[in-house]
């Protein structure tokens, strides 16, 4: 006998508990509106067990390690190496063991709800889910319906990949054993950060790429990184077709790459893309279909709205009518195909989760101001982002190529990062710098450094980009001595100030 479903109303129905949907609920919340959240893995999301905090985690101590042998004095006292199963089982605490107690008392003690199931869109504002305790539970949005479902790897359609049981980003992160051996398909952030962190904890590996290391990045910058991994033992074959993979009786994997040439390794990481986690919603109950068998995306405006959604029934809130001339369906982070950085995916839902509150109070319509706080104007201007490789790579807003294809009258500067700071920093600092500047409105367009530790240079660069702080005020932002930041300093004298 099948269950009576039971049927709740809330002002909001955020659908994905990571951080970004636990970010939406939360401003809603905060808002004055009620809030439910439904999940059907664990609270707190891909960044916070599969994702971001236990990667950074694998990769910190070989970073700690270097750092020390990096400067006389203290790298005599350094005598061993790595221990890998120290270092699992510190990555272990980062995820609280898997276990998503913590995260789920926050969201009781902010006022949101929790249902752990699988959702599903049946109707505008209506979404029926399929409980994990085998009830069925039938939900109502006064106001809005929130996609935050995260992304799913995107497998490339190489012969004879598709069935096998190769890592992805999940597998790699938390992995109990470090491999002899690793194969690394991929040269993006993932791939690379994955690569030196297995190569650091005693892997064989081989990273294997169609195109350049970091192709999205400056070649100066990419090749400290391709540098600082070679100097690790990671053997990389770049610019490189991988034509056919198969699983061996023993378990590894063999490649086999343009030209004929082979790599086998005990296991294979896959780290070729992500695509929005927006199938199995019933989106298409909508309207909304995917063409060619191409993963479905959606188009969202700048408060996170999907466009070309059907308005649907009045919802009985305010005068006659109102609620239908609003949106209702929202989609941030990774599910919305925009930027996929956990930071920028919480920004987005903080702006997205005022958005749904002042259009339920009546005091946003139509679209917000840019720069606003309903509004995702950062997404285009100022997004910054981290490798966190050693040594690291690090950017926010528009690269020279980027602004010149959006029509600004661009130059830059660049300069290697050798100043007191850096040869203070580390001996051998090797790092570099580039500034991309709007020669019309004398600002900031963007910014990217390399080198060890330069992550912290960026939130500077992050608000000079963001306040379009203009060059001659910047230049009287004095750095400290004996610092990294001093390059800021000589990036600006090399322009001319």
């Amino acid at each position: 006998m099948t269950p009576e479903a039971i049927e709740r109303e809330f002002d909001v129905i955020v659908i994905g508990a990571g951080a970004v949907g636990e970010n939406a609920a939360d401003r809603v919340v905060k808002g004055g509106l009620t809030a439910i959240l439904v999940e059907a893995e664990l609270v707190g999301g891909e960044c916070s067990y599969w994702a971001c905090m236990p990667s950074k985690a694998l990769l910190r101590p070989g970073i700690a390690l270097h750092g020390a042998q990096s400067v006389q004095g203290a790298e005599q006292a350094v005598t061993g190496i790595l221990d890998a199963q120290a270092v699992l089982k510190r990555r272990d605490t980062f995820t609280s063991n898997w276990q998503d107690d913590g995260q789920v008392q926050w969201v009781e003690d902010t006022g949101i709800d929790l249902l752990r199931g699988h959702a599903f869109i049946t109707a505008p504002r209506q979404v029926e889910v399929a409980g994990l305790d085998g009830g069925t539970h039938r939900l109502r949005a006064r106001h809005a319906i929130v996609l935050a479902t995260g992304s799913h790897p995107t497998l490339p359609p190489i012969d004879g990949l598709e069935g096998l049981e190769v890592w992805g980003t999940r597998e790699a992160t938390s992995a109990q054993e470090v491999p002899e051996s690793l194969a690394v398909l991929g040269g993006g952030v993932a791939g690379t950060e994955f690569a030196q962190a297995f190569a650091r904890l005693g892997s064989k590996v081989t990273l294997v790429a169609r195109g350049a290391l970091l192709g999205n990045y400056p070649e100066e910058a990419s090749r400290l990184v391709a540098a600082g991994l070679r100097a690790d033992g990671v053997e990389l074959r770049l610019h490189t077709n991988t034509e056919h993979v198969e699983q061996n009786h023993n378990g590894s994997f063999t490649l086999t790459l343009a030209g004929g040439a082979q790599v086998t390794a005990e296991k294979l990481l896959v780290s070729t893309g992500r695509h929005p986690a927006v199938e199995g919603l019933g989106l298409e109950n909508l309207g909304f279909t995917s063409d060619d068998g191409k993963p479905l995306t959606l188009e969202t405006d700048t408060t996170g709205a999907v466009k070309g959604v059907p308005a649907g029934s009045d919802t009985g809130q305010g005068a006659e009518g109102d609620q239908n001339q609003q949106p209702w369906l929202y989609a941030i982070g990774d599910a919305a195909g925009k930027v996929l950085l956990t930071h920028q995916g919480k920004y987005e839902a903080r702006a997205t989760g005022d958005a749904i509150v002042a259009r339920s109070n009546g005091t946003l319509n139509g679209d917000p101001a840019d720069w606003s706080k309903q509004a995702q104007t950062a997404n285009v201007h100022a997004v910054p982002q981290i490798v966190f490789t050693d040594p690291e790579l690090a950017s926010v807003g528009r690269s020279k190529k980027q602004a010149q294809a959006d029509g600004f009258n661009v130059s830059s500067v660049e300069l290697p990062i050798a100043v007191a700071g850096s040869s203070l920093h580390a001996d051998n600092y090797e790092g570099w710098a580039q500034l991309v500047i709007d020669e019309e409105r004398q600002v900031l367009l963007g910014a990217t450094f390399a080198g060890p530790d330069v992550a912290e240079l960026l939130h500077a660069a992050t608000i000079a980009v963001v306040g379009e702080v203009p060059l001659d005020r910047l230049w009287h932002a004095v750095p400290s001595y004996p610092t990294i930041s001093e390059v800021w300093l000589r990036l600006l004298e090399k322009y001319g100030l």
